[in-house]
């Protein structure tokens, strides 16, 4: 037998914000999970089913860089208008790994400093 991911879970410091954050991100919906507590804890899931994302609140501050990160593809534009949308939803570009060829992928935080990467779309590759 083996096991199954249940959620991609994410510590941070404010559930509800965050989980909102990457719904405007990523275009998911809020899960009706009934073990969640509303008060610390916030899934979301793409609309019609799928990977869950959990926000749980944590009392510590992040403080290292993540072991664990995701790897965003754009679904309706390009990479680099995917990284610009993202900064002014409020993203951080820790770092511009883009090369001239067009390869290459942006390192960028949320709100609370997790990481993760925009790679280039579907139909850039």
């Amino acid at each position: 037998m083996a096991s199954r991911i249940g959620a991609v879970t994410v510590d941070c410091r404010d559930a509800r914000a965050l989980a909102t954050w990457w719904m405007e991100v990523l275009g998911y919906v809020e899960s009706d999970d009934p073990d969640q507590d509303d008060e610390t804890e916030c899934g979301i899931v793409p609309p019609g089913g799928g990977q869950e994302l959990l926000f749980i609140e944590v009392p510590e501050p992040k403080t290292v860089k993540d072991r664990l990160h995701l790897d965003l593809v754009p679904t309706d534009r390009r990479r680099d208008a995917e990284v610009e949308r993202v900064v002014g939803l409020g993203a951080t570009v820790l770092a511009d790994l883009r090369n001239d060829d067009g390869t290459g992928w942006v390192v960028l935080a949320d709100p609370e400093g997790n990481e993760f990467c925009i790679l280039r779309s579907d139909e850039e590759r």
